[in-house]
């Protein structure tokens, strides 16, 4: 490899969703001290010229490529826990944060069958001597607050039948909701009974009849409420919601918690509907999951992905 093509293999290295450890150990290893200063200075997008006349590191570059380092950690780890234990702590590390992530509540709340849920609220007593509703009600002091703890103790029905009167009747109630400026859809409390309450065969015939009456999806008159918006994608399109986040995750210009996205849905949903995802995802954005992977991710950590989402094939 020339030494130009070298400088440009280990910049991707550096550059991507985890790191190429064989790389840097084939490459890097063997440089001597003058061409670690010639990469230094011709890659100034990671080193900048100290006023002491030295090329020194940028501060954020460093952290984030300790977090590149640890991503296979996380994605190993994440992906050998018990289902409910990492729901359990998808539930606990989203509260902890500052700004709590209500994207990764509502997706771990909605994306679950009612046994799965369930097995992650006895977890999270197991785990913080808590329950998730009481931390939640606790964390949030926004209008959310209502939803989110009906959400995460939802038990629905799951069988095969479905009411199509009730599933109409109740589309009205959504309608009506819509076309009312003055309402706040997500303290609203038939919206949430229905949301939190019916079972996701009722909920997708629900989605259907409000195409039907109105001519748009419902999650496309949700754009003003980001919430329910996310809610009714969980609950009535997975696959197409998880797709989303993954096209969104899988790119070099987002920031940490995005690019924590793609793990965290290929580990989550490998042994659920990978297959489907794949085919949504290929439908919608004209490439394959696994050559996106390819092309941003790096060394061992796109190595197990690829592993992850082929036990689908």
């Amino acid at each position: 490899m020339s030494e130009a093509n070298a400088y440009a293999a280990l910049t991707k290295a550096f550059s991507g969703l985890g790191v190429d450890e064989n790389l840097f150990i084939s490459t890097l290893g063997k440089w001597n001290r003058h061409q670690r200063e010639i990469y230094r200075v011709s890659t100034p997008g990671f080193f900048k010229e100290d006023e002491r006349q030295f090329q020194r590191w940028d501060d954020h570059h460093i952290l984030q490529l300790r977090q590149e380092f640890l991503r296979l950690k996380d994605a190993v780890v994440i992906y050998t826990m018990h289902p409910w234990e990492r729901d359990g702590r998808l539930f606990k590390e989203a509260l902890l944060l500052k700004v709590p992530q209500l994207n990764v509540l509502i997706e771990t709340a909605c994306t679950r069958s009612s046994e799965e849920l369930l097995g992650a609220r006895r977890a999270y007593h197991s785990l913080f001597d808590h329950s998730i509703e009481e931390d939640i009600a606790h964390r949030l002091q926004n209008p959310e607050r209502k939803l989110l703890v009906a959400l995460v103790s939802s038990h629905r029905y799951e069988g095969p039948r479905v009411n199509d009167d009730l599933a109409k009747s109740e589309t009205k109630i959504f309608v009506n909701a819509l076309k009312d400026a003055k309402k706040n859809l997500i303290e609203d409390d038939e919206i949430v009974r229905i949301l939190s309450h019916r079972s996701k065969l009722h909920l997708k015939a629900l989605y259907n009849h409000y195409k039907e009456m109105t001519g748009n999806y419902l999650d496309e008159d949700l754009n003003g409420e980001l919430t329910l918006k996310q809610v009714v994608q969980c609950l009535c399109s997975p696959q197409s919601y998880f797709s989303n986040i993954l096209i969104a995750s899988l790119r070099l210009d987002v920031d940490e918690s995005a690019k924590d996205s793609a793990t965290r849905v290929i580990v989550t949903r490998a042994d659920v509907d990978m297959k489907q995802i794949k085919e949504e995802f290929h439908s919608k954005y004209g490439t394959t999951l696994p050559a996106k992977i390819e092309e941003v991710a790096n060394g061992s950590y796109k190595d197990f992905l690829l592993t992850i989402i082929s036990k689908s094939d």
